[in-house]
This record gives structure tokens, C-alpha cells and sequence, in this order.
């Protein structure tokens, strides 16, 4: 176990919290941690590699389940990169289709905050907008 790291060591090198590191673990996104005679766990640089591209994915927004195919592909030398792009490109759908939702929820409450007066009075589109739900748009 040369040059193994602590949690708290990897935490700080990564960036990444000590409940997070063994919350991808408990995912299955890094294993065969190693551990000392005492239980602790102690991480490789591979393992840190391995958490930095995890990190990275997140950031990306790539959910648990694409983050193991993606692991898997990044560690299978003989891969075809026309997978990772695949994966990629359903990615991006995704992302794209979560947007134009955000955006339609946008359109929603500023159609609503146009038709409220901001007043002293109690009336209140907005609130009468989430009582209807999203889905019930402004027709003024």
C-alpha cells in the first residue's frame, strides 16, 4: 500500500467530501478499495483517477448509471471510442430536452409575473398559477 492515501487525503485532492467518495463506492463507480489492517480505507492513484473522472462526469451532469459506462469504457483499452460518442450524443438529448422544459417553466412564471400587479392587494396570480399547476398557462 506505497504512496495510499487516507479519505481525507483523496477529499483534498479531489475536491470531492468523504461521504461522497463513499457514496460512489457504495455505487459500485470504484472498487477493490483497499484497506489497512484497522478497516480504513486507503486509495491508489488510480482510484483518484478514477475519482477526478467521476467528478468531471458530474459536472457534466452524466447520472450514476452513465458514469459506470462511461468508467467502463474509459478503463476497456480496446474500446470503440463510436460508443463513447453514442453515449455521449443520448447525453446530450437529454440535456437538451431538460432545457427546453426549464425554459418552458420560465416562460410560465414570467407570463405570470407580468399579470401581477405587485401590490398591497392579496390577489396573486402567481400563487393562483402554482395552484393550478405548471401546466395551466396564462392565456392574457
Amino acid at each position: 500500500m506505497k504512496d495510499a492515501k487516507s479519505i481525507g487525503q483523496v477529499a483534498q485532492l479531489t475536491g470531492l467530501s468523504n461521504k461522497m467518495i463513499r457514496y460512489y463506492e457504495s455505487m459500485g463507480l470504484l472498487s477493490d478499495i483497499q484497506r489497512t489492517e484497522a478497516g480504513y480505507r486507503v486509495y491508489s492513484e488510480q482510484d483518484i483517477k478514477s475519482l477526478h473522472f467521476i467528478a468531471h462526469a458530474r459536472e457534466l451532469d452524466f447520472s450514476i448509471v452513465q458514469i459506470k459506462a462511461l468508467l467502463a469504457l474509459w478503463r476497456n483499452q480496446a474500446r470503440h471510442s463510436a460508443e463513447v460518442k453514442q453515449l455521449a450524443l443520448q447525453h446530450i438529448q437529454q440535456l437538451e430536452q431538460r432545457i427546453a422544459h426549464l425554459q418552458s417553466m420560465v416562460e410560465t412564471l414570467q407570463e405570470t409575473v407580468i399579470c401581477c400587479s405587485g401590490d398591497m392587494e392579496a390577489d396573486c396570480p402567481i400563487l393562483e398559477q402554482i395552484e393550478q399547476g405548471a401546466k395551466a398557462r396564462i392565456t392574457d
